[in-house]
């Protein structure tokens, strides 16, 4: 599972420095904050949690583990694609909301797991 994790914080590192440039290009930084959280929950938590699992391979065993894998990558697009359009005035802000919940728990899930695993 860690190594899926870190394969897939690629892709969030990529769709983050293609919208740095975008903004860098055009001016416009309004989805600054997209920009960031992709950054910081995509690329680097992801990378992180990857890594963890890769040096503890215990915990990567777990059902914890996988499911914080899924709630993970359904959350974290959830929360992004969900405040791009609300920063576009194109939905409300219920849709972030549920995004970040399910990558709260995601993120709660891995801190029981990694607390209870670790040895």
């Amino acid at each position: 599972m860690g190594i899926w994790l870190i394969k897939i914080s690629v892709i969030y590192l990529f769709i983050g420095t293609v919208l740095g440039m975008y903004m860098s290009i055009t001016g416009d930084f309004e989805l600054s904050s997209v920009h960031t959280h992709v950054l910081l929950l995509g690329w680097t938590t992801m990378t992180l949690a990857g890594l963890i699992y890769c040096v503890f391979p215990k915990a990567a065993k777990s059902i914890l583990c996988k499911i914080q894998f899924v709630l993970f990558n359904i959350g974290i697009p959830i929360m992004q694609i969900g405040l791009a359009l609300f920063i576009m005035g194109l939905i409300s802000v219920v849709v972030v909301s549920v995004g970040a919940t399910i990558t709260s728990i995601a993120i709660l899930i891995f801190a029981i797991n990694i607390l209870t695993a670790l040895e």
